[in-house]
């Protein structure tokens, strides 16, 4: 059984992935004494964890673990057969997978407010937890992404709330329980519930029972918030024995007066038929709406008025990687999106669509998680880019490390796309899919660059080739 109690030391398994590694600024921002290891750590989670003064080791090796740290956590993507983790099971070394440690050393005392769902749920943990701190609440949190203010991942603070994303995915390789069980949850959000992960969960009834698990460990006293227009929510949510309030459309919390421009989504809040007034904030599209409204209706619950509320929201500066513009060269615009999911994929689109009105869009798709890259997705893909004008899709990210008739056929995706109507094709590297954007972009597009990965740094390369052929024809204009 793990020892939580006396541990002053933590060595970190895994120590380099986004998780993890906010995890470890966390432990430090604690008091700990931290260090770790991982196969590559590489810019930016080894400049972070340089900036925090937590040092690691480079690949896996058993004496890496000495001296003994009071614990040994372990992330989800480490094998039993990895050296430290085989060391550190067989002398029966003091170690936990990085939820059960999370819940362990910093939920338990505190108010844990879990945003869980398929999708949004980095957007609106961030944007809970950036407006009970511009409440003055001085929340604790760990998200799964980036304020784009400048923020970290992680905050400790004194206030008695802690925001978490809440990740269905599995814990560590002896414990295959979706990571948010450990996570204590007094307030939860559920923003929708679809099926992904298709490396763990065997079909959507699979991922039901994670979140009808999370639904089940909410104390009578505390709060569910989800989106209960959504049937698979409803369906969840129907198992709690907690006060649930709902949000979206035909629902207990409701928007109206909804409308959006480069700054975002500008809406009123209703509770029912009564307006609580108007709000502000950087999101866009019908999702942004959503994640809106699930995060109003936490900070109400934990006693926020509308005019705090309010002032969190209209100083919320979004989340990196989501819709998060990188740069214009020669009039072209390039945007980053975390978007891999058929379903992310459409309505981030959707809501570009109205961001960037009357901008001519591209798609660039890299189908890179676990999940897009299998075929299981294939049709749904198909439907998911109707907002585009120009569409490219890349080489998947998994390439030859699935069987050929469990992978995504990017060719026939293409192919069907094409079929739609939508100009399609499909390029086998990013500097090919470089050199077409640069050759037909024109001043005044957008392009969006969609993968849960780097995406072979394609953000950066696309600015510096259209800077090079904005260049180029300045350069080879007549001079009078």
């Amino acid at each position: 059984m793990t020892r939580f109690d006396q541990v002053s030391s933590i060595y970190l398994v895994g120590i380099g992935g986004t998780a993890m590694g906010s995890f470890a600024g966390l432990l430090r921002a604690a008091g700990y004494a931290v260090r770790g290891s991982d196969e590559n750590v590489y810019p930016p989670m080894s400049d972070q964890l340089q900036t925090w003064g937590i040092s690691y080791a480079q690949g896996y090796r058993a004496e890496n673990l000495d001296p003994v740290a009071d614990l040994v956590v372990v992330g989800n993507v480490i094998k039993a057969t990895n050296p430290e983790a085989a060391r550190a099971r067989s002398e029966g070394l003091n170690q936990a997978s990085f939820p059960e440690a999370l819940g362990a050393l910093f939920l338990e005392q505190r108010h844990s407010v879990v945003v869980a769902g398929t999708h949004g749920k980095t957007t609106t943990s961030t944007l809970i937890a950036h407006t009970l701190r511009a409440a003055g609440r001085d929340p604790s949190y760990l998200i799964g992404g980036v304020p784009q203010d400048g923020g970290e991942s992680f905050r400790l603070g004194a206030g008695t709330h802690f925001v978490v994303e809440g990740d269905e995915y599995d814990t560590v390789y002896w414990d295959k329980v979706p990571k948010f069980i450990y996570y204590r949850p007094r307030t939860a959000v559920i923003t929708s519930v679809e099926f992904d992960h298709a490396d763990i969960y065997a079909d959507l009834a699979a991922v039901e029972r994670a979140f009808e698990r999370l639904v089940a460990l909410v104390p009578e006293d505390g709060l569910l918030v989800c989106a209960a227009h959504h049937d698979r929510v409803a369906a969840v949510a129907a198992r709690a024995r907690c006060r649930v309030r709902t949000y979206g459309p035909g629902q207990q919390l409701t928007a109206t007066d909804v409308a959006e421009d480069a700054a975002g989504l500008r809406l009123t809040v209703c509770d029912g038929d009564r307006p609580l007034g108007p709000v502000q904030v950087a999101l866009s599209g019908g999702h942004g709406v959503e994640n809106a409204l699930a995060a109003y209706a936490v900070c109400q619950h934990l006693g926020l008025d509308h005019a705090a509320i309010a002032h969190g929201f209209a100083a919320f500066g979004g989340v990196k990687r989501r819709l998060e513009v990188r740069g214009s060269a020669r009039g072209v615009t390039v945007v980053d999106d975390f978007a891999h999911h058929p379903t992310a994929v459409r309505v981030t689109l959707a809501g570009a669509r109205q961001r960037f009105a009357g901008r001519r869009l591209w798609a660039l798709f890299e189908p890179r998680s676990a999940t897009s890259a299998r075929r299981v997705f294939q049709d749904d893909f198909v439907l998911a880019f109707d907002a585009a004008d120009q569409v490219i899709i890349a080489r998947s990210g998994r390439k030859g490390q699935l069987a050929a008739d469990q992978s995504l056929d990017e060719s026939a995706l293409t192919t069907a796309i094409a079929a739609r109507g939508k100009p399609a094709r499909y390029y086998e590297s990013v500097d090919a899919i470089v050199a077409a954007v640069v050759a037909e972009a024109r001043p005044d597009d957008v392009v969006i660059c969609m993968s849960n990965g780097a995406f072979g740094g394609i953000h950066q390369k696309l600015l510096a080739a259209l800077a090079v052929a904005s260049d180029d024809q300045r350069s080879q204009k007549p001079t009078t």
